[in-house]
């Protein structure tokens, strides 16, 4: 009979912890996700109309509401994150020489996201912030 001789943890090598790329991937992928649920919840508060104004009037108010307003911080910022990683990727499919240059290129992606949400927070941050003094 044979025996299966035990492995030490050691024998599996280190454990994978990704790179520029597969967090790019993932994000990509999250912020995809996240964009078409709001569309969807766009057309559906969009659709209100058609149950009169009133009701129309009552779903919009959420949007004066200080957590709404974070959500749409966080929807500014998904819809920025894939369209810059969207460019990128772009650009390795048509220039596939750049693929050599993915790492470099994920860094710039992440230096302009943040460079760009930098005055984005601010501005709808001191939105939000003018909500709750209200």
């Amino acid at each position: 009979m044979a025996v299966r001789a035990r492995k030490a943890k050691s024998d599996y090598g280190m454990p994978y912890r990704g790179h520029e790329g597969q967090w790019a991937w993932l994000m990509h992928r999250i912020t995809g996700v996240a964009v078409i649920l709001f569309l969807f919840a766009h057309v559906v508060d969009t659709a209100m109309v058609g149950w009169g104004p009133e009701a129309y009037d009552k779903v919009t108010r959420a949007y004066h509401n200080p957590i709404v307003h974070l959500l749409e911080l966080g929807l500014v910022a998904a819809v920025l994150w894939h369209s810059l990683n969207g460019v990128k990727i772009t650009l390795i499919d048509f220039f596939p020489g750049l693929s050599r240059r993915i790492v470099a290129m994920s860094r710039v992606t992440l230096l302009l996201f943040l460079a760009a949400m930098v005055p984005i927070t601010i501005i709808m941050g001191g939105q939000t912030l003018d909500l709750l003094r209200k």
